[in-house]
């Protein structure tokens, strides 16, 4: 096999271990990346405002919505409207979400940045040298790098600039 064909496979391995963690997840845990992630943002910061959750994300106000929507019909989350001021709303993890979180895998990429840390300097820099010229060979400096997209919000990100959530797992 020669060198391109090398590199090309590499790449299809990464796309492929991206969506089959994601699957996993689904198919295992019946989560979406972004509802995991939410999910894990309310266990590690406590209660937090829909737009906090939103701001932490990088993800719009409409797509944490859905997120909280699902989460919410799950009994994985609720919203809990201010005593004091009836117009702004909480969240909070139920038992059922604390369960969810605690048996849940790492999200990919928290794995993966463990990971890194154990190599040299010298060879995350190789690596961040050499992903950035695939970047560049694929024309892909535009398309959106928010930390926390999932395979699912890619086709929606590059096309249009927005961001969404995926589907319901089955």
């Amino acid at each position: 096999m020669s060198t391109d064909e090398n590199i090309l496979r590499s790449i299809r391995r990464i796309i492929r271990a991206t969506d089959l963690h994601s699957r996993r997840l689904a198919s295992e845990h019946r989560l979406t990346t972004p509802q995991l992630l939410c999910l894990r943002l309310l266990a590690q910061e406590g209660p937090l405002t829909p737009g906090a959750v939103a701001k932490e994300m990088y993800l719009s106000q409409a797509t944490v919505t859905g997120i909280l929507d699902r989460l919410e019909k799950r009994r994985l989350v609720e919203r809990r409207r201010d005593q004091a001021d009836r117009r702004k709303v909480s969240l909070h993890l139920t038992q059922e979400g604390i369960t969810a979180v605690k048996q849940a895998p790492l999200p990919l990429h928290e794995r993966f940045a463990s990971r890194l840390e154990a190599l040299t300097a010298a060879e995350r820099d190789e690596i961040e040298r050499v992903l950035d010229k695939v970047v560049e060979l694929m024309e892909a400096q535009e398309v959106d790098a928010a930390p926390l997209i999932a395979p699912g919000d890619l086709g929606a990100s590059a096309k249009t600039g927005q961001d969404k959530d995926e589907s319901e797992p089955n």
